[in-house]
């Protein structure tokens, strides 16, 4: 795949750090949200990371990173559970966009890992299409209950590796690009309190893979 992205994968990361350390220390610099931005993206987009995340509405990605229009390419679902579109999305950005770096973003306090640890515990279905939300997040809740784990953080890291696995699982675009050394994907969990994203787990662009317990 030819990188047209002017940032490495690391780049874009460190990048996106910068950006959640500023909104974090109370000083954003809220770049590219003025009118100049508008009209220099309406041609096309060049975005450097993806960002997919939990359809929470307490995380918006451009304000917890510190970003403006046309830089975050957004894709979100409650829980960051994987569907078709979802991929198919995710591969756009990547194969068309040129992205290099992909963001799976969790948080603490997640609607969607709290009805799957209630529904497993209970054995209670929930209603609606919210049952297929439960069923994608049960092998996390699973896994994690099997090491013992009962804190809320650790349900959260395994769904953020869990999401981040499948991706590269399931998505021979995406794998390949991380191989290349042309895309890292890595796995963030953001603290509702203190707004700081914590790296999980990192793949690529280097070809290296590494996991925070």
């Amino acid at each position: 795949m030819a990188r047209l992205s002017v940032l490495n994968p690391g780049e874009a990361f460190a990048m996106l750090m910068d950006g959640n350390r500023r909104f974090v220390g109370g000083a954003p610099e809220h770049p590219n949200q003025d009118a100049t931005r508008r009209a220099f993206v309406v041609p096309g987009q060049a975005p450097f990371a993806v960002l997919f995340g939990c359809s929470d509405s307490r995380l918006a990605a451009e304000i917890i990173f510190d970003r403006g229009l046309g830089d975050l390419y957004v894709v979100r679902t409650a829980g960051q559970i994987i569907g078709p579109e979802v991929l198919g999305s995710i591969e756009y950005a990547v194969s068309a966009l040129h992205c290099p770096l992909v963001v799976v973003l969790g948080h603490d306090s997640c609607g969607a890992i709290r009805a799957t640890r209630k529904a497993v515990a209970e054995g209670v279905p929930a209603p609606g299409y919210v049952r297929d939300v439960i069923e994608k997040v049960t092998p996390s809740v699973l896994a994690a209950q099997a090491a013992g784990h009962t804190e809320d953080r650790d349900f959260v890291a395994e769904q953020i590796r869990h999401t981040v696995n499948l991706l590269l699982e399931r998505s021979r675009i995406l794998s390949e690009a991380v191989a290349e050394g042309d895309v890292a994907v890595a796995g963030l969990a953001y603290g509702l309190v203190d707004g700081t994203a914590e790296l999980i787990t990192l793949n690529g662009g280097d070809g290296a893979r590494s996991t925070v317990d």
